[in-house]
């Protein structure tokens, strides 16, 4: 597809555009693991940062809107129902046009983006100064947004992209299996301890010493029972938290990420529902520490759930199969090389898409 051509694209107050709210005050701390998004202010993944089970109390907002981080401008189209963060602080915005569908939803939502840039942490959009940003947008000849346009173009854009990701997975597949035959049985108890990281802060308070994004005080990952994000569900503050690094973790408890095995070779702290290991023996490589993280996972994802956790004690019994030395010892150096090999074909996979995603 060729460079869009904005030259005859037409200001427009957001105001004008959108019908501007917040959802109702909720945390999603209160909620249990369920189906239904939890969408705050974060900056990937749609802003879902928890799936929950509502309340009987709770009516959810109501999809095919766009929600708007007040701390960066992140925008996303909703397209099924959510429970909204409402409440003070980075509440986030609801933004509403019945002419919106979830293909010019997507088309304006990058738009937002980047026309806010601007805002930060420190200087973060409310429900008044939204309302007199402007926006470039397409125009019809009667001077309003163009619907129809952006409609078009995103679904020529999801075309290319399916067909990017089509030719991707072709090359997948024609890629050789590992031949895992001269791999050894690991016991994983026997490669790896368990760290005990508490909180040095006497009167933690979860809902003033943590942050569900990541600012310049609230600056250091916290794991819990984090599905996805690699398992950092909260940011503390360093002084608050014992830490460690080069370590990974394993999410003991959760309805959907029991098992969930994560490589975190930055510092990095514990909440309540996962765990830290460290290797028994020397690794320095991040590729390596990813490596080990994916063949756990493999090992012990199926063997746990809600009602029979992850705990340690369980899961150090588990057999892991990894390749070898000619000492029998764990393969560091085939892990890293295997793994840098693979992030190698990743960014070039990245490459082929950003042809489609980037003009």
């Amino acid at each position: 597809m060729e460079r869009i051509d904005t030259s005859r694209w037409k200001e427009f107050r957001v105001g004008d555009l959108f019908d501007v709210s917040r959802p109702v005050a909720r945390s999603q701390a209160k909620y249990k693991e369920g189906k239904i998004p939890f969408v705050a202010s974060g900056n990937y993944n749609n802003g879902v940062v928890k799936w929950c089970e509502p309340t009987k109390d709770d009516v959810l907002d109501q999809k095919g809107c766009i929600t708007l981080s007040p701390l960066d401008g992140s925008a996303f189209y909703q397209p099924v129902d959510f429970l909204g963060r409402g409440g003070a602080g980075s509440a986030i915005l609801l933004l509403r046009n019945e002419s919106m569908t979830e293909m010019s939803g997507l088309f304006i939502s990058a738009v937002l983006r980047a026309a806010l840039t601007k805002f930060s942490y420190n200087d973060q959009i409310n429900s008044q100064n939204i309302l007199v940003q402007k926006i470039k947008l397409p125009s019809t000849a009667g001077g309003k947004p163009d619907f129809a346009y952006m409609e078009s173009y995103m679904r020529k854009i999801i075309e290319e992209s399916e067909a990017c990701l089509e030719n991707l997975r072709r090359a997948d597949k024609s890629k050789t299996i590992v031949k895992t035959e001269e791999w050894k049985d690991f016991k994983v108890g026997d490669l790896f301890e368990k760290l005990q990281l508490g909180i040095k802060n006497p009167n933690f308070n979860k809902a003033l010493d943590v942050s569900e994004v990541r600012t310049a005080e609230f600056n250091l990952p916290l794991v819990n029972a984090k599905h996805g994000n690699n398992g950092i569900m909260y940011y503390g503050r360093e002084e608050d938290f014992e830490t460690a690094e080069m370590t990974i973790d394993i999410v003991q408890n959760g309805a959907i990420a029991t098992g969930d095995v994560y490589a975190q070779p930055k510092k990095t702290g514990v909440l309540w529902d996962a765990y830290l290991v460290r290797p028994l023996f020397n690794i320095s490589s991040e590729y390596a520490l990813m490596f080990l993280a994916t063949v756990i996972e493999k090992a012990i994802k199926d063997k746990f759930s809600y009602d029979d956790k992850c705990v340690w004690d369980k899961a150090s019994q588990l057999y892991v199969k990894l390749p070898v030395s000619k000492e029998g010892k764990p393969d560091i150096d085939y892990m890293e090389n295997y793994m840098s090999e693979i992030l190698k074909n990743t960014a070039v996979s990245l490459k082929m898409l950003t042809r489609v995603t980037c003009r």
